[in-house]
């Protein structure tokens, strides 16, 4: 089968090709998947270029211990003999490691039907930055109805999901993205649009729950926009921290104690249960994955590239060719 390989950490162009590898060898309680679509996300960008360094311990020291890709949609084409609840033919999305390849094992536990109406590309990039928004605005930032939401980094694949999720449940949503992205945001459904050069947030009111995505906002900064005993979720890592990578978040989270504010990081959860809720909003019509372009897998490294420049509205996605899907199981 064709698959993207990584060879080392460095950068897109130099560390990442694509070959043909092995089909892997299905596991008694995993799902052989046939790959259609896989989204392109910052923890892909990450992992290529081994930063932060900390991630190495857990990925590999040297290069990452399984191929790029995490977002996945596509068809069951085989299931382990301890796997219930899916069958041969099935369309599901989620989370696994290895999904810019032509078919990858997936964990049932970390995936879920395809909402029917929903193309393979826009299934393909919703698990990821679907569930990290979900976490955010529910579990977190536990945004209600009549609340003040702010969205520091709105144009994104999170920050798309977290506007819209933020509306879902009935909140009045600013939205902070480059000038070049503020009618894209507010196609999402937001209410008012800042750009984010233009002024300091603080001089559009103050607001319940603030989702800050990219970790570039001074701290300071972020809790003059906030009503007293309000709510800032960080997301994501700090651009240009090298090693740790969470160093202003670990450092609101230990001040958030002494505070009247709370100050919230988190890690989220791959679940099939959540993934479940994601799949009901974009049925119900209340969030859609904003797909910006559609790349081949060949093309892997462009849209990489493309994300780390800070063009894309929403998700890019890798339009995955799978092989025969008869083709026999071998040792990866």
């Amino acid at each position: 089968m064709c698959a993207v390989v990584q060879t080392g950490y460095g950068r897109p162009r130099d560390v990442l090709h694509e070959q043909r590898v092995a089909i892997p060898t299905l596991p008694p309680d995993r799902l052989l998947v046939a790959v259609h679509a896989a989204g392109v996300d910052r923890g892909v960008w990450h992992i290529t270029v081994g930063e932060p360094r900390a991630a190495r311990l857990a990925f590999g020291l040297r290069r990452p211990r399984t191929r790029p890709g995490f977002d996945f949609s596509g068809t069951i084409v085989a299931t382990g003999s301890k796997v219930d609840g899916f069958s041969l033919g099935d369309e599901v999305f989620g989370t696994t490691r290895g999904s810019f390849g032509a078919y990858a094992l997936v964990d049932p536990r970390k995936c879920a039907p395809k909402p029917p109406a929903q193309p393979f590309a826009a299934a393909g990039a919703l698990a990821v930055s679907g569930l990290t928004a979900l976490h955010a605005v529910r579990n977190h930032g536990r945004v209600r109805a009549g609340q003040r939401v702010l969205v520091v980094g709105a144009s994104g694949g999170v920050g798309s999901f977290a506007v819209q999720i933020a509306k879902h449940f009935g909140a009045t949503v600013t939205a902070i993205a480059s000038a070049a992205k503020l009618e894209f945001v507010r196609s999402l459904g937001a209410d008012v649009v800042v750009e984010y050069e233009s002024s300091s947030i603080a001089d559009h009111g103050r607001h319940d729950v603030i989702i800050d995505i990219g970790g570039c906002r001074r701290r300071s900064e972020l809790r003059r926009a906030l009503v007293p005993g309000g709510t800032i979720v960080f997301v994501g890592g700090e651009r240009g921290e090298r090693w740790l990578g969470v160093r202003r978040q670990i450092g609101a989270a230990l001040c958030s104690p002494f505070s009247r504010n709370r100050y919230v990081m988190f890690v989220s959860s791959e679940n099939a249960t959540d993934m479940r809720v994601l799949a009901d909003l974009v049925t119900a019509g209340e969030i859609r994955t904003a797909v910006d372009r559609v790349h081949p897998l060949a093309n892997v490294v462009d849209a990489l590239e493309r994300l780390e420049r800070g063009e894309v509205r929403g998700k890019d996605v890798i339009e995955v060719t799978g092989s025969t899907p008869g083709e026999p199981a071998a040792h990866d």
